[in-house]
């Protein structure tokens, strides 16, 4: 089948690559000129693991192409994913802009029955208001499909080659059979294809990532009020999570949820609820709750030094939002450097992807390090916050030899209480009795 997708950022292109991979001929568009020839010339411009060798091989074989012209893109192809950015607009409702702009594009080019699909998060309603624009600028027959991504950062190319579920919302027959051929491929274990109505289709990824936020958001409550009764949160977490009610995915706690999708998604369901004269309460409390738990670390650190860190050196091991990205979108990492380098304190980190992100974002207001010991020379503690799997077993020794003290902050829950306490270090970690 002949695919276009519109858009290569992190969904866009892990999309149309993994499409590509099932022996479809895709085509991808965007209208930066400078990162389309880097995609031509076999460049990847984002970390995800797994995706460089099925981008290459692709590209190899004739499948995967790049452009920015949207004619070219859109000649052959029957189906047309969306997958352009809906950034939060001051009000915390999703800027829709890019998305029906691309519509309007879309329906002066098409010139027999095409196929649109919404892959970006749409609030409720979008599909109508393509729709809508579709009407307004072409004769042509077409279908609007609602098609949420449930990709995680770090597994996306495994969660799109082998989803739980495929949601696809649609009314129109011909969509409907074109998007299940599609799909067939990844789906042979069994796993569903759903098919509903487009809003509730719009509505199902809302749902989910807001469901998921409320349980991180709930589980750093539980932390919080562990640390006042004495009681520790990962004992907690296995004795709830073992319910299989519950679940035992997303009941980490820490310093808060961050990336592309979990802020924005909470704030636009919000929004829309509000828009539409309901208070969703769950969904402001999780917000304000995660507003706090973003620098409830810095908080810990301003205690321990009694209030004043100026001057202090401080070493910090993970600046993208989670492991295994460079995606440092409303990483936590972010507001705690902002309120230490505010506070007067130096900063010297260390992430094994994620720095020239941070260098774009944050520049020399702090210094970068090529490895995670180098981070550690001179600092009077160190602050973790991203759990890469390279900081769970680290060299104490090292790290001993490095500090000026045994002082750890960490953000992550990585380290046994125990070993913290053999170790002879103060450790101060979310949820759990602080070793001193």
């Amino acid at each position: 089948m002949k695919i276009a997708v519109v858009g290569t950022g992190y969904v866009g292109l892990v999309t149309g690559t993994c499409l590509a991979e099932t022996g479809n001929q895709v085509i991808c568009v965007d209208i930066n000129e400078k990162k389309v020839k880097m995609m031509q010339e076999g460049q990847l411009p984002i970390y995800e693991p797994g995706l460089e060798l099925l981008f290459t091989r692709n590209i190899t074989q004739g499948r995967l192409h790049f452009t920015s012209n949207l004619a070219e893109a859109l000649e052959e192809s029957k189906i047309i994913f969306l997958a352009l950015p809906t950034p939060p607009g001051g009000d915390g409702a999703a800027d829709l802009s890019y998305v029906l702009g691309a519509a309007k594009d879309i329906a002066k080019l098409i010139k027999e029955y095409k196929v649109i699909v919404t892959k970006s998060t749409v609030p409720v309603g979008t599909a109508d208001k393509i729709t809508a624009v579709l009407q307004e600028h072409t004769d042509m027959e077409f279908a609007v499909v609602s098609n949420p991504e449930f990709l995680r950062e770090g597994v996306a190319v495994e969660d799109f080659m082998k989803p739980d579920r495929i949601v696809i919302g649609t009314d129109d027959e011909r969509a409907r059979k074109l998007m299940g051929e599609l799909y067939a491929p990844y789906v042979r274990q069994g796993n569903p294809i759903i098919y509903m109505d487009q809003r509730s289709s719009e509505l199902t990824k809302y749902a989910a990532n807001s469901f998921l936020a409320t349980k991180i958001s709930f589980m750093n409550e539980i932390a919080n009020l562990c640390e006042l009764v004495g009681a520790d949160v990962d004992m907690i977490r296995r004795g709830i999570g073992s319910d299989d009610r519950i679940g035992r995915r997303f009941l980490f706690s820490g310093i808060g949820y961050g990336g592309s999708c979990f802020p924005k998604d909470v704030q636009a369901l919000a929004k829309s609820a509000k828009e539409n004269n309901y208070d969703f309460k769950i969904l402001n409390a999780v917000m304000d709750v995660n507003d706090i738990q973003r620098t409830i670390l810095v908080e810990k650190v301003k205690q321990y030094y009694q209030g004043n860190v100026k001057g202090k050196k401080f070493a910090i091991w993970g600046l993208a939002f989670k492991p295994e990205t460079d995606d440092i979108r409303e990483a936590p990492a972010l507001y705690i450097i902002d309120e230490l380098v505010k506070a007067g304190a130096i900063i010297s980190a260390f992430d094994p992807e994620a720095m020239e992100n941070v260098k774009n974002v944050v520049g020399d207001k702090i210094t970068y390090t090529d490895n995670q010991y180098d981070a550690l020379d001179g600092a009077d503690a160190l602050l973790i916050l991203t759990e890469w799997s390279v900081f769970r077993t680290p060299d104490f020794d090292q790290l001993e030899a490095k500090l000026k003290a045994k002082v750890i902050f960490d953000g992550r829950n990585l380290y046994d209480i125990q070993k913290m306490i053999d170790c002879g270090y103060y450790y101060n970690s979310i949820g759990r009795k602080v070793v001193s």
